[in-house]
């Protein structure tokens, strides 16, 4: 490998543990650090967009690979808005799942695979990546790129009906305006659950759930503007969701538990949302700081 071409993926990856930051599992850095991002964007030039926000792009003058090794999208598809996501963001969400070598994880909306490769460094090669991807020629195309990662399994598919048994973690790269039950089934003890719950402005928050016995403890840990999920909407949720946004401050969703199923009449002051098949239990303390903002 060109040595200089390893020296802007490791300044990069050192990059994202200062920005995002990445302070309690390195593994994740020395994935970043470890997967060619070249590999899974297509031959250059690339179109880069430097501000997610303001969709700013503009196109590499040449196709030198130093160009990705920076906290940018990189378009895969532009009539579709699809691109290969930002780096710091994801750096920050794998963080908060605490993944840990060995483990079982389930990837809904795998794209070309990038973020696949890197879920495969972090597990190393005794876990499991089953990385799902809706769209046949983004499947395809990550199942080439992931051919040096044997524990890496594509899957051309539905995210949330892929069966392939008890899970460590799952995590969702597309918004939904309600979990899969089967993610949440299949999660074994202390498993955790990352998904974008979004209206249908593609916008919301990331949902964490961990798994205690027959409840899952809740969380918001940020923002996030993300694609839709197939199968994951509901447009009467996603109207509930947007409303109940409405005035919240940023990060500070007031939740505390998830369950599945219906809430019974006694629980129904509790409710902060509810979508088919689950809904979310309000945090009164949460509820009384965000309304004092």
């Amino acid at each position: 490998m060109d040595d200089t071409l390893a020296a802007a993926r490791r300044w990069y990856a050192e990059d994202l543990r200062y920005k995002t930051p990445v302070l309690r599992n390195p593994q994740v850095i020395e994935a970043f650090a470890s997967v060619p991002r070249e590999q899974f964007v297509g031959p250059g030039p690339w179109r880069i967009i430097s501000n997610p926000y303001d969709n700013d792009a503009f196109l590499t003058p040449n196709t030198d690979p130093r160009w990705l090794y920076h906290d940018v999208l990189v378009t895969l598809d532009a009539n579709r808005n699809l691109n290969n996501g930002m780096p710091s963001f994801w750096a920050r969400n794998l963080q908060h799942l605490d993944i840990a070598r060995g483990q079982r994880v389930l990837q809904v909306g795998a794209g070309t695979g990038y973020y696949s490769a890197v879920l495969a460094e972090i597990v190393g090669p005794a876990g499991r990546v089953t990385a799902v991807e809706t769209d046949p020629a983004l499947a395809a195309q990550a199942r080439a790129n992931l051919a040096s990662w044997p524990q890496v399994n594509v899957v051309s598919g539905d995210g949330r009906t892929v069966d392939i048994g008890e899970l460590d973690i799952v995590i969702v790269f597309a918004g939904s305006t309600h979990p899969s039950r089967l993610w949440l089934d299949r999660l074994v003890e202390g498993g955790r659950l990352l998904m974008p719950l979004t209206s249908d402005s593609w916008r919301g928050f990331l949902l964490r759930a961990i798994r205690h016995g027959d409840r899952f403890e809740a969380s918001s840990i940020g923002v996030v503007a993300i694609y839709p999920c197939v199968g994951g909407r509901d447009e009467e949720a996603g109207k509930r969701l947007h409303a109940a946004l409405e005035g919240v401050p940023p990060g500070k969703v007031p939740i505390r538990a998830l369950h599945v199923g219906d809430p019974r009449h006694d629980d129904a002051e509790n409710v902060w949302f509810q979508a088919p098949g689950f809904w979310l239990e309000r945090d009164p303390v949460g509820a009384d700081a965000a309304a004092q903002k």
